[in-house]
């Protein structure tokens, strides 16, 4: 529930006295609306105000999960990273596909859409990135996604939810996304300030992703997985030491904010990881933390360290020959293995 402070209250009160009970009303609704334009990241209850509000519920996962059982009313255009990205730069296909894709389940970046997944992942992130990317103000996230809802003991479907199509006419909102023209520009300057939001070992050019390792100077380190209450829970729950992804819940508050405690609230604030996925969780949290100006820098270090050029701290390159000797050692022991099965 939204808490009013004291000011608020005090000029509430003062509306309704001046306004009267009508105007008044009108009033109230309009800051319902502010508030809730401002809450970016939502509970299940906050889900079920939304759907009796009318707003559209957007499933990101993949079409046989979705399939199994989704949220009723739900829409799907499937895996929505996979279908809405070129899979080589990872960036997003043309604008004329996405409204092509998007007009056709009826999903409308200018309404009030809920996006979810599963609980923690950066799927749904990605699904509130893409919405803003094209102008939506009234998206938000259900975090714990459907590991929640299914705890909770709320109904799933498996009907898929058919919503008419809509004809769209997308743009970008330059205030959401960052370029590498302008992180380049931006490196240095007192005004911006850089999160990379992959791994430890990336961020310090021993884990190789793009043409070369390290990361962009200046940058502050924050895997985005601290975000998270356990943020070892993926590791864990691929070595089968935990059965529940509950440790991929949101940190309370007040640990989100020591978490980004170094940085400025009012500075310009770039997010970046390896492609913008990772990314946008953390922006997404940070925009719910009250950050005034946050971007996500879509192509992120793949796109960064290709500019052989552009400054880099860390940097390390990729070892082609090696990788090459270590791809055909594995390919050799699957052509070893397929061999010994005849």
């Amino acid at each position: 529930m939204h808490r009013f402070s004291r000011d608020t209250s005090q000029s509430l009160t003062f509306a309704f006295r001046k306004w009267g009970l009508r105007t008044f009303a009108v009033a109230v609704a309009l800051i319902a609306n502010v508030v809730f334009a401002s809450t970016i990241i939502i509970d299940r209850a906050n889900v079920a105000q939304a759907l009796q509000r009318g707003a559209l519920l957007w499933d990101v996962r993949a079409s046989a999960d979705y399939q199994k059982g989704h949220v009723p009313g739900a829409v799907s255009i499937g895996d929505a990273p996979t279908v809405l990205r070129d899979p080589n730069r990872e960036d997003f296909i043309s604008v004329a596909a996405i409204e092509r894709i998007l007009g056709g389940a009826g999903i409308d970046p200018s309404q009030e859409i809920v996006v979810y997944g599963n609980r923690g992942t950066w799927n749904p992130y990605f699904g509130l990135y893409t919405v803003q990317y094209f102008g939506g103000a009234r998206v938000s996230v259900y975090h714990d996604g459907i590991e929640d809802w299914t705890e909770a003991g709320k109904p799933l479907t498996q009907t898929e939810t058919k919503l008419a199509s809509v004809t769209l006419k997308l743009t970008v909102d330059p205030a959401r996304v960052a370029s590498t023209r302008e992180v380049i520009e931006k490196v240095g300057k007192s005004g911006v300030q850089l999160v990379d939001a992959r791994t430890a070992a990336e961020f310090e050019g021993n884990d190789i992703r793009a043409i070369r390792g390290g990361h962009v100077p200046g940058a502050v380190n924050i895997p985005y997985e601290q975000n998270w209450q356990d943020p070892d829970t993926l590791a864990k729950l691929g070595k089968k030491q935990v059965n529940s992804s509950v440790g991929m819940a949101l940190k309370p508050v007040d640990e989100l904010r020591k978490l980004y405690a170094g940085l400025d609230k009012d500075k310009e604030t770039i997010v970046y990881c390896q492609s913008g996925a990772r990314a946008s969780e953390s922006a997404g949290v940070l925009q719910q933390l009250g950050f005034k100006n946050v971007k996500v820098y879509d192509s992120s270090w793949l796109g960064y360290a290709s500019v052989l050029d552009a400054p880099a701290e860390n940097v390390t390159f990729v070892n082609v020959g090696a990788l090459q000797s270590r791809i055909q050692a594995l390919q050799n022991r699957l052509d070893a293995l397929e061999a010994a099965r005849k």
